[in-house]
């Protein structure tokens, strides 16, 4: 038998939370029985290097708007392409990858998957009802919370389609002890300081203006505590981080927050953290949340989409309401005043991520997935099939 041929078509190769799930699961994927190649609408971010380097086909479709001739046409090519390849299996990401690559692949593949990772509240009601419509020719649909499952069924999808595979953390990634003293020295804090820490796009749905009035509040009663910010605008928002550093002005707290930018050990920050934040207003199930955890940080997050399905309030972390700016700060400020919960906490959400949110589950389950509906249609490949359950 034949390897499985998978095509994974993905707006783009940012660094982001959807981009590091598949670019997990594509290192991860048994390569005798899958043989991976990758398509975007444009060769853009860091994990292009990445494919290049490990010789994995990447082929780009650039397309700017749907309302064009140019769209049917790369549309075409991309059916031309799967046909050619004798692709088994196309996988689309986002309402780009999503919108793009399910029709045409309807068209010449076996197997269509399509994945919806939020509930997007970016789209407008016309981008819902598109990719409503592209998603009712792929044999599933992919979702990485039960939130976003439930969504989906009340915008009108084919409940028996949805399939929920949570967000794999890779916990190699957290297995060097803190180093808060390090941390500490490189952004000039004070030795010994609280460090209150939140790993974010800068973006209005973060939650980051309603954490800066939260820090206010926290000052009060911790007044040596320090709030580092850790992430990037992005190139289409880059005046956010103005807005948000007048903000931190404004509330006072200018000299305790620090904008440390994006950087590439966020595993030792989440490690270093007192406190890790996540004050989004709208999340699915974010990586983010899901690393504090795996880093054995004490977690304060809002009760958004899919995050009560890793933190339960008292158990595994703090939940506190989306932009209740006095629970954000009364959760941030019990967690610097009793350590041991904090401690109990951090800890419990670690055997949490072990045992149910660890990339090797998360790998495991998408190759059961892809097994699966080969089998449905009758095509035989290397491995065996197994039963993955639908909503």
């Amino acid at each position: 038998m034949t390897s499985t041929r998978i095509l994974k078509v993905v707006p783009t190769l940012m660094c982001g939370g959807t981009e590091n799930q598949f670019m997990a699961l594509s290192r991860r994927l048994d390569p005798s029985r899958f043989a991976l190649e990758f398509a975007c609408l444009r060769r853009w971010g860091p994990f292009v290097d990445e494919i290049v380097e490990r010789r994995i086909p990447l082929a780009e479709y650039r397309v700017t708007t749907f309302r064009s001739l140019r769209a049917l046409t790369q549309q075409a090519k991309l059916a031309r392409h799967i046909a050619r390849r004798a692709i088994h299996i196309v996988h689309a990401y986002n309402f780009y990858g999503n919108v793009f690559a399910v029709p045409p692949a309807r068209l010449a593949a076996p197997v269509v998957i399509a994945s919806i990772r939020d509930c997007a509240p970016y789209l407008t009601p016309m981008q819902k009802r598109v990719q409503r419509y592209a998603c009712q020719l792929a044999d599933c649909i992919l979702v990485n919370a039960e939130a976003v499952r439930r969504w989906l069924v009340a915008e009108g999808y084919d409940a028996a389609k949805i399939v929920v595979i949570p967000n794999g953390v890779d916990l190699t990634r957290f297995a060097a002890p803190p180093e808060p003293v390090r941390l500490r020295r490189e952004l000039g804090l004070p030795g010994g300081t609280p460090v209150v820490v939140i790993v974010s796009r800068l973006t209005r749905l973060k939650g980051l203006e309603q954490l800066l009035e939260a820090a206010a509040l926290v000052r009060v009663q911790h007044p040596e505590a320090r709030f580092l910010i850790v992430g990037e605008t992005a190139p289409s928002e880059t005046a956010y981080l103005d807005v948000l550093t007048r903000l931190a002005t404004a509330h006072r707290v200018a000299d305790r927050v620090v904008f440390a930018g994006l950087r590439s050990d966020v595993p030792a920050v989440l490690a270093a953290a007192d406190v890790s934040v996540m004050p989004s207003l709208n999340e699915a199930l974010s990586n983010v949340l899901l690393e504090s955890m795996a880093a054995g940080a004490p977690t304060v997050a809002t009760h958004v989409g899919g995050t009560p399905e890793a933190i339960v309030d008292g158990e595994t972390g703090l939940l506190v309401p989306p932009a209740d700016v006095p629970a954000l700060a009364a959760a941030i400020a019990r967690l610097l005043a009793d350590r041991s919960l904090a401690a109990r906490l951090g800890e419990a959400g670690r055997r949490l991520i072990e045992n149910r949110f660890s990339v090797e589950r998360m790998v495991t389950a998408t190759e059961h997935l892809y097994a699966e509906l080969l089998a449905r249609k009758g095509i035989r490949v290397a491995g065996p099939a197994a039963t993955v359950a639908t909503a």
